[in-house]
């Protein structure tokens, strides 16, 4: 019996336990480690920020569905990796020892490299995890009693601009509901070179279609930027020119704000020597595999992606949800093999699928693959990707609760339209 460890309940996290129980059986054990017991569906986290939804909307009891399909918990969380000996060691002083070892753990986020930077200890509110979209909710409640400027964005070296697009507009389509969007200027930083960009070099006509829905909803925009420090209702912005030379002091003034961070890897992948690039994200090669330790395998946001291109502000690329499945699904495949005694044969295609809401409506965006070159590569706005986001949504928290991570009817639709997870 071998035993694989699986660091990290979020979405990558929980859908590899369930495909890999899925693809081993019950021959093999499988533990999940999270930090805490509750499976949060993050894409939800916008709207958890201006009272959309309750935090009991988007979250689950991770350990109770996990244990219905047979897969262990532990909620202490990873303090220390140690790959030469083949195990992890627990927040509660314990350890586990592994066959094979699966790094899901998402990233850290590296707000101590703006000062001012965060919703602990510094100015901004952050919609990365549950637990910051529901202070920034607070915040933003408090806001509303006196209403003023607004700046939305994300910080030199970010790699997720989902969110802060998905905020800003939700933002205003929240505002305007309340009728109080006339008393809110708004503002967008970025590190990126054009509004569209989305770390992604561009998906179709992106460009031309972010900026008009930002010309139509009045948010102005600071592209090239890099968020220099936060004050109390202060941001100070260094805008670049092509070349990346200094162009632009701005001092915006703030009544709310919500930046992305950068991300690093997490502590337990950064501490050990080889594991990580120097960002400490999981070094991976074509299967998933660490190239140096043939037994682990790395997932979604926490592994290493080069940026899409050269940017005048460092921008990285994003991890989007159905990549991180393609993902899931190569390392399941990968791990079964070799314990068939077969050589790990399966490739993610990391193809990217987004839906982008907007509040009333919404962008959806495809790039097959993510990485340029692409084969397929559009960009479509309309209400209807509002309804679809809403509809995934419940979807995927009906997955996450069944264990069935890729449905036989979601199967056939998505190879119908040319969109596969492994090649």
């Amino acid at each position: 019996m071998a035993s694989i460890v699986i660091i990290g309940a979020g979405i990558g996290g929980m859908s590899a336990a369930y495909e890999i129980r899925a693809l081993l059986g019950q021959e093999h054990r499988v533990t999940v480690v999270g930090e805490g017991p509750l499976f949060s569906f993050t894409p939800s986290n916008p709207w958890v920020a201006v009272g959309w939804r309750k935090p009991a909307d988007v979250q689950i009891d991770a350990p109770k569905h996990l244990g219905r399909k047979h897969i262990d918990f532990e909620g202490s969380g990873v303090q220390r990796i140690e790959p030469a000996a083949n195990r992890v060691h627990l927040g509660d002083g314990r350890s586990l020892d592994y066959d094979y070892l699966v790094i899901a753990t998402g990233p850290r986020l590296a707000f101590d490299e703006v000062p001012g930077l965060g919703p602990e200890g510094g100015y901004t509110q952050s919609v990365c995890t549950t637990t910051h979209a529901t202070s920034a909710w607070d915040a933003y409640q408090e806001f509303l009693k006196d209403p003023g400027p607004i700046v939305v964005g994300a910080a030199a070296g970010a790699s997720c601009f989902g969110p802060a697009y998905e905020f800003a507009m939700i933002l205003d389509a929240d505002l305007r509901k309340r009728k109080l969007r006339d008393r809110v200027p708004m503002t967008y930083v970025s590190p990126e070179p054009y509004i569209g960009h989305m770390g992604l070099g561009g998906v179709g006509d992106s460009k031309g279609l972010m900026e008009s829905e930002f010309r139509q909803r009045h948010i102005q925009w600071i592209v090239n930027a890099r968020i220099a420090s936060v004050a109390d209702g202060q941001m100070t912005v260094s805008e670049l020119d092509a070349d990346g030379q200094p162009k632009k002091t701005h001092v915006l003034p703030f009544r709310y704000s919500m930046v992305l961070p950068a991300f690093t890897g997490v502590d337990a992948v950064r501490q050990v020597e080889g594991l990580g690039n120097p960002r400490g994200f999981v070094l991976i090669d074509e299967h998933q595999r660490h190239p140096a330790f043939a037994n682990i395998y790395g997932i979604g946001v926490c592994v290493a992606i080069p940026p899409v291109e050269v940017t005048p502000v460092p921008t990285g690329a994003p991890k989007t949800g159905f990549m991180i499945e393609s993902m899931v699904t190569a390392v399941a495949e990968n791990i079964k093999a070799e314990l068939e005694g077969r050589a790990a044969a399966s490739k993610a295609t990391w193809n990217a699928i987004c839906l982008a809401d907007m509040g009333d409506t919404g962008v959806a965006f495809v790039a097959l693959p993510q990485i340029p070159p692409r084969n397929v590569t559009w960009a479509k706005a309309g209400k209807w990707v509002h309804l679809a986001k809403v509809a995934f949504e419940k979807y995927f928290l009906m997955k996450m609760k069944s264990g069935n991570t890729e449905p036989v009817y979601e199967k056939y639709v998505l190879k119908l339209l040319g969109i596969l997870r492994t090649r």
